[in-house]
């Protein structure tokens, strides 16, 4: 029996097959940086990151989210051609060893995306929303692949100095909406939404965001929830990112009983036993 039901949404193309938001799908990051907030240079080796890729599809994950680049606040910014090494490599040894595994890859970067897509990768995932770089939105309509717009305002290292909402929720989702309009002129056709929870918002802002996500279903477009491990949670609790797991089911329970379709996380077996608690 199922407690919770996802939104209804549309279906998204990946490959050559749909993807469908009937039950909600788990997203596993696969950080191959060495400053990551979390685990940052755990799997920046190709061996490690396999193992890891390998442990966590066996947990349950439906999409593997592939970083080069951390977006934590005051994180170095590679070069270009560091980047798209980085996620090129991994994107190219996971599809070696796991050919069924769907790949996301998570840039801000139009170049590294088209390269990470042309190397086998599915969906893009782009923290920025198309801010940080003027061809993502044309990229992806050529690319004709799924993208997932997040929102955020400024840059990694200033967003938050762009906190000042006149209604958080409101303003994130007429923001989200400006974006999907310059999309669908563009012809993209694949679109998921990310709130962007701990960019450019205040701890208070994210509580008033994820108690109100559901208000985000007004574009009918599936909605992917990130909050694993992040300082909305463990600076609230007075902790650390190690201690951050069961606040990020708490929290990940709450994004389930609204809707939400797509969970973003660090601990796939642990978000898999929450899914199947409530949708099995």
């Amino acid at each position: 029996m199922n407690y919770f039901q996802t939104h209804p949404s549309p279906s998204i193309r990946v490959g050559n097959q749909l993807m469908t938001f009937d039950q909600p799908k788990i997203m596993g990051i696969l950080n191959v940086t060495f400053d990551s907030f979390y685990d940052g240079g755990k799997h920046a080796n190709i061996d490690d990151a396999l193992r890891q890729v390998e442990k966590m599809l066996t947990e349950g994950a439906d999409i593997i989210d592939i970083g080069g680049q951390s977006t934590r606040p005051g994180a170095k910014l590679l070069d270009e051609a560091t980047e798209s090494n980085h996620v090129v490599s991994a994107t190219e040894a996971i599809l070696k060893a796991f050919p069924k595994a769907v790949l996301s890859i998570d840039t801000f970067r139009a170049s590294v995306a088209r390269e990470a897509i042309g190397a086998g990768a599915h969906i893009i995932n782009d923290v920025s929303g198309g801010q940080l770089d003027s061809q993502m939105f044309r990229t992806v309509a050529e690319l004709q692949v799924p993208y997932i717009l997040m929102h955020m305002r400024g840059t990694p290292e200033t967003m938050q100095q762009f906190t000042q909402y006149n209604d958080v929720v409101e303003d994130v989702a007429v923001e989200l909406g400006n974006s999907i309009a310059e999309l669908r002129q563009l012809g993209v056709r694949d679109i998921i939404l990310d709130p962007g929870f701990g960019f450019a918002k205040t701890i208070d802002q994210n509580y008033d965001l994820l108690l109100r996500v559901d208000e985000l279903h007004y574009h009918r477009l599936p909605i992917l929830g990130g909050i694993s491990r992040k300082s909305m949670i463990y600076k609230k609790l007075g902790t650390s990112t190690n201690e951050a797991l069961t606040g990020t089911i708490a929290l990940n329970t709450l994004l389930l009983e609204r809707g939400v379709q797509l969970l973003r996380v660090h601990d796939v077996a642990e978000a898999k036993q929450l899914v199947n608690l409530f949708y099995a």
